[in-house]
């Protein structure tokens, strides 16, 4: 039967509403972090998560009713992302460079 050499495949199936509660905890800790923090950085990085937890959310309903379109939703996801990610950063350095702060309750002075 199966020998020491055998691999045995085994599927562990997690239930949908784990992984939809999951992404809604991802979420909400997103968007908390959102309101609370003042740093840009972590704005930005508070939006990646709320990203994520969206791309979690198509990927365990795209798993759960057999159809791909969970994970190309993702990979849409994950563009836009990659996108914000290089522009924001690119608007951050230089935000920072020409007022050498990245605090947000500092942004009424960035008008001039």
């Amino acid at each position: 039967m199966n020998g020491p050499s055998e691999a045995v495949a085994v599927a562990v199936t997690v239930p949908m509403e784990y992984g939809l509660l999951l992404a809604a905890i991802l979420f909400s800790i997103g968007l908390i972090s959102i309101m609370v923090r003042r740093n840009i950085i972590f704005i930005l990085m508070s939006l990646e998560i709320m990203l994520n937890a969206c791309g979690l959310a198509f990927i365990f309903a795209g798993a759960h009713w057999g159809l791909a379109d969970g994970q190309i939703m993702f990979m849409l996801i994950l563009a836009v992302a990659a996108a914000e990610v290089a522009i924001g950063l690119g608007l951050l350095l230089q935000a920072h460079n020409r007022f050498r702060t990245l605090d947000i309750d500092n942004a009424s002075n960035l008008r001039g």
